[in-house]
């Protein structure tokens, strides 16, 4: 008989987390396993590439509430159940509408509010695996029954004392908690030292011949330019950086440079970052193109791929530019060196616009390194499909006492 497992996770969009898991769930054998996917928003990009034999369940009567013109929801409100949702809906929107508020603070008001209207799931599974934290993770504590829980830490954050204690006692409910990186579970231990005994680590998964694939399928760039072609892969997020790589494209126009700085994204920092380019006058150079469900085109057509993060649990987009031999240029982050080897497949600089600016000059002006990173990067270990076994090994025993395990290069 298959093992039942539920996966667990905000949504498809084009994001490391999501890219890993969909990974996963194209190398799992689904002669032994039975799987369930939930998403608390649907329709997202990456939702074609899932496996056909991943059941996607529907969308939570809340979610599709809450897509619903205000008015629409008022006039249904009027039921006594989807009058609560409207409360839960109008009391999270004014609440992280009054102030700034961290991802992990709004995954808390929106969980204080709404989780009392969300609809368990019915199932018991073998495995439930919340892929993300945050809601995800309060959801598979609350919501779901299931033999064995999973929690996976896949960004390296500090938390205040309030998001903590709250934390705290969903943790507290998972067997397992599991980091993307080691970074990301040192990160973790920080604030929840007393995890230390069933935190392990499982590397994201990259597959490098479906990676390879999808590269040649692809359009990628549909200009006619000519010149250098940059990168950046990411949300439009603080975490990303997006203010120094604006600060550094400036500070390569007025060097001259015949190139343009390509970013596959979207996110909530959009307008911002618009009203920048306009300021510093790079609309010809600083390109937003939205996201594409296959970004591998536009990575192998890429001269250098660089990335200004604040910090990330592992930076797959990295990962994914060296299994198509483009030479990185990257911020220093907490999990950087997980995957790169400085001078060798990359130059790992300082996060501000002087230190990526003359990264990116020494990728475009001295050959020598430039064609060393290049044929390091053609001759070093691509992907690590062989982690699928550690994941079987995470839902089929204990994680508790697992050694410590080196990073992959």
């Amino acid at each position: 008989m298959k093992k039942e497992i539920l996966f667990v996770i905000d949504s498809l969009d084009v994001a490391g987390a999501e890219k890993s898991l969909v990974t996963l769930l194209n190398l799992l054998d689904y002669s032994i396993y039975s799987v369930d996917l939930i998403l608390f928003s649907h329709g997202h990009v990456l939702e074609q590439l899932v496996p056909a034999e991943v059941n996607i369940i529907d969308p939570f009567t809340y979610t599709t509430f809450s897509n619903l013109r205000l008015q629409e929801a008022v006039t249904k409100s009027f039921h006594p159940a989807y009058f609560k949702m409207l409360r839960s809906r109008m009391k999270y929107s004014f609440t992280i509408r009054t102030k700034k508020r961290s991802n992990a603070q709004k995954a808390r008001i929106f969980w204080e509010n709404a989780g009392k209207v969300i609809e368990a799931n019915p199932k018991t599974y073998d495995i439930a695996i919340s892929y993300a934290q945050g809601v995800p993770t309060f959801y598979v504590a609350d919501k779901v029954k299931a033999k064995k829980k999973l929690a996976w830490v896949n960004v390296s954050y500090r938390l205040q004392e309030k998001d903590r204690q709250f934390q705290r006692s969903y943790y507290d409910r998972y067997d397992d908690i599991v980091a993307v990186s080691d970074s990301a579970k040192a990160v973790f231990l920080e604030t929840f030292p007393e995890y230390a005994n069933k935190v392990s680590i499982q590397y994201d998964l990259n597959n490098p011949e479906f990676i390879s694939h999808m590269a040649e399928i692809g359009t990628g760039y549909e200009d006619s330019f000519t010149g250098i072609r940059i990168l950046t892969i990411g949300r439009l997020a603080h975490q990303k950086g997006y203010d120094v790589a604006m600060e550094a494209c400036k500070k390569l126009k007025e060097a001259g440079v015949s190139f343009r700085w390509y970013v596959l994204g979207k996110g909530p920092l959009k307008a911002e970052i618009e009203a920048a380019i306009r300021e510093y006058d790079l609309l010809d150079h600083f390109i937003l193109l939205g996201v594409e469900a296959n970004p591998y085109p536009y990575i192998k057509q890429a001269d250098v791929y660089v990335q200004t993060s604040r910090f990330e649990g592992f930076g797959l987009a990295i990962a994914e530019a060296r299994m198509l031999n483009v030479p990185v240029v990257t911020s220093k982050f907490d999990a950087v060196y997980n995957q790169m080897v400085e001078g060798q497949n990359g130059l790992v600089v300082d996060r501000n616009a002087t230190a990526v600016f003359d990264g990116i000059q020494r990728m475009l002006n001295e050959p020598h390194l430039r064609d060393h990173i290049i044929t390091y990067l053609s001759t070093e270990k691509k992907g690590n499909v062989e982690e699928i076994e550690n994941f079987y090994h995470l839902i089929n025993t204990s994680t508790t006492g697992i050694e410590e395990r080196v990073s992959p290069k």
